[in-house]
């Protein structure tokens, strides 16, 4: 008996939306061609990410009682973002009472949500990609992915099977690129400087493209490459491993 096809909700991300669409459309590519069927719930909105780390907990708990509701029924939650998925999986519980209904469908919502690279890998069994780029490519780390999540070897694992991709690593990689959610807002100085060694350490990779699971570390880098007037472009893991990269580097002129 052939086993069915997972329900996957894909939690888009609020920066993939409004800022790269290309990388929803690489997850669903990704999680298809994996055996998945995709759904993506109209009633997402934010993960309550900004507003947590800013200390506003009942918004917070507003943002999530929404998610678990649009997100019912689904066998995975999915996003192509490691600091998303760890709001889901390891913060969201917490806004609510112990005990309550609200904390125990706060908590299967948790038990259900992957972030994308982990979820091909670790839940789907995907070994390599059909896939094919040319050039050298490093891999950055996205703090919340790396850190709250142990998420490293699963994308280098897919990247590295993409026929005529060399991998690559940039000195110190688990170093922050500065970003930080709010981080950069309330502290520019520190956050530029965090931003410029990355940049710094990304062109003596020798990498011709710098790839992330992380739309808001892409953008900040994407950002301080350009001001550099660097060669080297930023694009999600996603769009390499489908093949979608057609679409400008991120940051690029359109």
């Amino acid at each position: 008996m052939t086993e069915p096809s997972p329900t996957v909700g894909l939690f888009v991300t609020c920066l993939v939306d409004l800022y790269r669409p290309s990388v929803g459309f690489a997850a669903v590519r990704l999680l298809e061609r994996a055996g998945c069927r995709v759904v993506v719930p109209r009633g997402q909105t934010c993960c309550g990410q900004p507003a947590y780390n800013s200390g506003a907990r009942d918004i917070a708990a507003a943002i999530a009682a929404r998610l678990v509701e649009a997100f019912d029924g689904v066998d995975y939650v999915v996003a192509p973002s490691g600091s998303c998925a760890a709001m889901l999986r390891l913060h969201v519980p917490g806004l609510f009472a112990d005990g309550t209904p609200a904390r125990a469908r706060a908590e299967q919502l948790a038990g259900r949500t992957w972030e994308l690279m982990s979820f091909l890998v670790d839940v789907r069994g995907v070994a390599e990609i059909a896939a094919s780029h040319d050039g050298r490519v490093a891999y950055h780390d996205g703090c919340s992915g790396l850190r709250e999540l142990g998420i490293r070897d699963q994308p280098r694992r897919l990247l590295a099977s993409v026929d005529g991709l060399e991998l690559g690593e940039i000195a110190d990689g688990e170093v922050c690129c500065g970003f930080g959610g709010a981080f950069c807002v309330k502290y520019p100085a520190i956050s530029d400087a965090m931003a410029e060694r990355k940049a710094e350490a990304i062109e003596a990779s020798g990498a011709a493209v710098v790839v992330a699971g992380e739309m808001g570390c892409l953008l900040n880098i994407a950002g301080k490459l350009s001001r550099r007037g660097s060669a080297v472009e930023a694009r999600h893991a996603a769009e390499i491993l489908a093949g979608m990269t057609d679409f400008p580097a991120i940051g690029a002129p359109r």
